[in-house]
């Protein structure tokens, strides 16, 4: 009596599931923008308000929007951008925030709001680099990445609850409860696959609103070139939500081969020189020393933590290792 009461509740719950996914389809851009408003409200404790760093990063976002307004006007981008409305992507509102964090991150939300931690921004060596990971992260923002992610978590959960079903009906609890472990597994093997596309698809954008926003196409890699040098490469493709980053040197070798003719011509100065660069990076360090400790900044610096990296797996990030480990002994 159970198994026919349980068993149709399952599959009406997994049948909504897929089937709401289906009907929605795309995750709306206003909801992810709210979501994205929402969490830098609890992300705002840990971020470094400077007016002069402020100034700097909003200098380099705004090289990077205008460039990225100019291409989607001419049709660059995904299929996307020729159906839906695009005029969020480039509004005023886009902001770069500096966190306080040492974690080498970097990352979005999907909205307005985008995230350098200070640990990465201490380790540029040049504009170049800052600004290939800033136009790298706009990328997601302007591929809709986090709206398909949100879209392949519904699948993922749709998926999950209909390997459970299929054990139920052949062996009841148990058996459900290790399909549903097997689907979760196999589900979030899929999600990886589809994250390294998502990071192959925002190098692919990113390169082209940097090389397009003046700065020099041939150091687009060096920050992943450092990344590899400190040991930050070794975890299998397969087995990371990212894809190599030899192999993403490889494909800005392709693609600084493939550039047009005119792309000399699209070559501007830095905004900041290297002591101006430096200047900041230590004016930085400064005001991360001196932040204080308090309950929501502990809070925020656990949220930060949780974030996968856009430059390097978590494997290499001892910060990030921490708090997951503190999370999952809380979830148990």
């Amino acid at each position: 009596m159970i198994r026919k009461v349980v068993c149709p509740l399952l599959l009406t719950l997994t049948l909504a599931t897929l089937t709401g996914c289906s009907a929605t389809g795309f995750t709306k851009d206003n909801s992810v923008v709210a979501n994205a408003e929402s969490a830098n409200s609890q992300l705002s404790p840990a971020e470094i308000n400077d007016p002069e760093i402020n100034q700097y990063f909003q200098a380099i976002s705004q090289r990077i929007l205008v460039t990225a307004k100019k291409l989607d006007a001419a049709g660059v981008g995904p299929a996307k951008h020729l159906t839906e409305n695009t005029q969020w992507m480039f509004s005023p509102d886009i902001q770069f925030h500096l966190v306080n964090s040492k974690t080498i991150n970097a990352f979005t939300t999907g909205g307005h709001h985008l995230y350098i931690y200070n640990g990465l921004f201490q380790l540029c060596k040049s504009e170049d680099e800052l600004a290939a990971v800033m136009a790298h992260e706009y990328g997601h923002v302007y591929s809709r990445h986090v709206q398909k992610g949100t879209d392949r978590s519904y699948l993922q959960m749709g998926a999950v609850g209909a390997a459970a079903l299929g054990g139920y009906a052949y062996g009841g609890q148990d058996s459900a409860a290790q399909a549903q472990q097997l689907g979760g597994t196999a589900a979030q093997f899929l999600g990886m696959g589809f994250t390294r596309n998502d990071e192959n698809e925002a190098d692919k954008f990113g390169f082209m609103f940097y090389t397009h926003a003046g700065w020099d196409p041939t150091h687009f890699a060096d920050f992943f070139k450092r990344m590899i040098s400190m040991g930050l490469d070794s975890t299998p493709e397969m087995m990371s939500d990212h894809p190599k980053l030899a192999a993403r040197v490889e494909n800005t070798n392709r693609r600084v081969s493939e550039l047009s003719a005119k792309a000399p011509g699209w070559r501007q100065p830095p905004i900041a020189d290297p002591a101006k660069l430096a200047h900041l990076q230590q004016r930085a360090q400064s005001l991360s020393a001196s932040q204080p400790t308090s309950e929501s900044l502990q809070k925020a610096q656990t949220l930060l933590a949780s974030f996968s990296s856009c430059v390097s797996p978590a494997e290499g990030q001892p910060e990030q290792q921490a708090v997951r480990a503190k999370m999952t002994h809380k979830a148990k």
